[in-house]
C-alpha cells in the first residue's frame, strides 16, 4: 500500500479523535488556569485561612468524584455529544461565577460562596466533558481504537493542566484574578458552538446494564488504577514539601520532568496496548512506576529524586488507557460510557485520599516514606493485574 493511501487512513482515525479531545483540553485548561492562583486569592485577598484555601481547590475534586458515574450513564443514554455540551456549559457557568466572585472581593463571604459554587460546577464539567469526549471519540472511530482515544484524551488532560497553571499565573499577575474567570468564560463561548456543530454519534441500542452490574465488572480494574494513581498523587501533592525538607531546589522542574515523561511515553508507546494487550502493558507500567517511586524513597540528592520522578512518569503514563481498555471490554457496548465513568472514579478517589493519608505518613515517618508506601501500592497493583489477566484468560478458554 502506498504512503499516499496510508496517510489519509491514518488521519481518518486521528483527526476525529483530536477534534473531540480538544474539548477535554479546553475544559482542563480552565482547571489549570485557577490551580496555582486560587488558593492565594482566597488566603491573601479574601483573608481566609489555609484550610479554607485548600478547600477551594478540593471542592472541585469532590464534585468530580460524585458526578463521574452519572456522567458515564448520561453518555450512554443521552449521547456523548449532549454530555460534552453539558460539560462545556457548566464550565462556562463556572467561569462566570469565578468572575463574579472576584468582583465581590469587598464582601469576602459572598466572594468565597460564589467561588465554591464555581468549583462545584467545574468538577461536574470535568466529569461530563472528560467522560463524554472518550465515549464520543470511540463512537466516531470504533471501539477497536479505544486505547488511542483514551491515550489522546489523557494527553489533552495533562497537557492542558501543565499549560494552564503557568498561564493562569501570568494572567492573574498582569490583569488580576477576575481575568481568570473572564478568560475561562470566553473559551467556553468559543468551544460550545464548535461542539454543537460537530456530528453526533449514534446511541447504542439494547438493554443497558445497571450501574451496579457495570461496577461489579469494572471495580477490580478501578482498584488497580487507584493503586497506581497513588504515586502520581504523592508526587503532585508532596514533591515541593519533600524537596524543602531536604533543602533542595527546583521541585517545579521535577514536576515538569514527570509531565514530559508522561506525555512522551503516550506518544511513543501508546500503540503497544493494541499490539500486546492492556494487561501486559499495565503490568510493565506498574512495575516501572514502582521502581521510580522506590528511587524517590531512597533518593539522597535532587538529581536522583528527579530521575525517580521521571521513571515514575514513564510508568504511570499508560496505566489508565491499558487498564481502561480491559475494563471497557468487560461490559456491553451500550454501557461503555458508564464503565468509563465508574473506572475514572477511582482516579478521583486516589487524588482525594492521597493528601490526608500521605500527610499522616509524612508526619510520622518523613516525606521519603510517602514514596515508599506509594511504591508498595504499585507493586500490589502488579499482583492484582496478574490475577485479572489470569482470570480473563481462563474465562476465554472456557468459553
Amino acid at each position: 500500500m502506498s504512503l499516499a493511501a496510508v496517510e489519509p487512513r491514518r488521519f481518518s482515525v486521528i483527526g476525529p479523535i483530536l477534534s473531540t479531545v480538544a474539548f477535554t483540553f479546553a475544559t482542563y485548561l480552565t482547571i489549570g488556569l485557577s490551580l496555582a492562583v486560587l488558593p492565594g486569592f482566597v488566603h491573601t485577598n479574601l483573608g481566609f485561612g489555609a484550610v479554607v484555601a485548600g478547600l477551594s481547590i478540593s471542592t472541585q475534586y469532590v464534585a468530580t468524584l460524585v458526578s463521574r458515574a452519572r456522567a458515564g450513564h448520561m453518555a450512554d443514554t443521552l449521547g456523548p455529544k449532549r454530555t460534552v455540551l453539558t460539560g462545556l456549559l457548566m464550565c462556562g457557568v463556572s467561569g462566570l461565577l469565578l468572575l463574579l466572585g472576584a468582583l465581590a472581593v469587598a464582601i469576602p463571604a459572598l466572594s468565597l460562596g460564589l467561588i465554591l459554587i464555581a468549583r462545584l460546577a467545574l468538577g461536574c464539567a470535568e466529569s461530563c466533558t472528560g467522560t463524554g469526549a472518550i465515549a464520543w471519540g470511540m463512537g466516531q472511530v470504533g471501539h477497536q481504537h479505544t486505547a488511542r482515544v483514551i491515550s489522546w484524551n489523557g494527553v489533552a488532560t495533562y497537557g492542558a493542566i501543565a499549560a494552564g497553571a503557568p498561564l493562569g499565573v501570568v494572567i492573574a499577575h498582569s490583569y488580576g484574578f477576575a481575568a481568570i474567570g473572564a478568560v475561562s468564560l470566553a473559551m467556553m463561548l468559543v468551544a460550545f458552538p464548535l461542539a454543537r456543530r460537530k456530528r453526533a454519534t449514534a446511541i447504542a441500542v439494547g438493554e443497558r446494564s445497571s450501574i451496579r452490574n457495570v461496577a461489579a465488572r469494572v471495580v477490580p480494574y478501578g482498584i488497580g488504577l487507584a493503586l497506581g494513581s497513588i504515586g502520581f498523587g504523592c508526587i503532585a501533592t508532596f514533591i515541593t514539601l519533600f524537596y524543602a525538607a531536604h533543602g533542595w531546589a527546583d521541585a517545579a522542574l521535577t514536576l515538569s520532568v514527570f509531565g514530559i515523561m508522561f506525555v512522551g511515553t503516550r506518544f511513543v508507546f501508546g500503540k503497544m496496548i493494541v499490539r500486546v494487550g492492556g494487561y501486559r502493558v499495565a503490568i510493565v507500567s506498574f512495575a516501572v512506576e514502582a521502581v521510580g517511586l522506590a528511587t524517590l524513597w531512597l533518593a539522597s540528592d535532587m538529581l536522583i529524586a528527579a530521575a525517580g520522578a521521571a521513571i515514575a512518569g514513564l510508568g504511570f503514563s499508560l496505566i489508565f488507557p491499558a487498564l481502561g481498555v480491559e475494563a471497557v471490554n468487560r461490559v456491553p457496548e451500550n454501557s461503555r460510557g458508564a464503565a468509563i465513568g465508574v473506572f475514572s472514579v477511582f482516579l478521583d478517589v486516589a487524588m482525594v485520599t492521597v493528601g490526608p493519608l500521605g500527610g499522616w505518613i509524612a508526619a510520622g515517618m518523613g516525606f521519603n516514606s510517602v514514596y515508599g508506601f506509594a511504591a508498595l501500592a504499585a507493586v500490589m497493583a502488579v499482583a492484582l493485574t496478574l490475577v485479572l489477566k489470569t482470570r480473563t484468560e481462563r474465562s476465554v478458554a472456557m468459553a
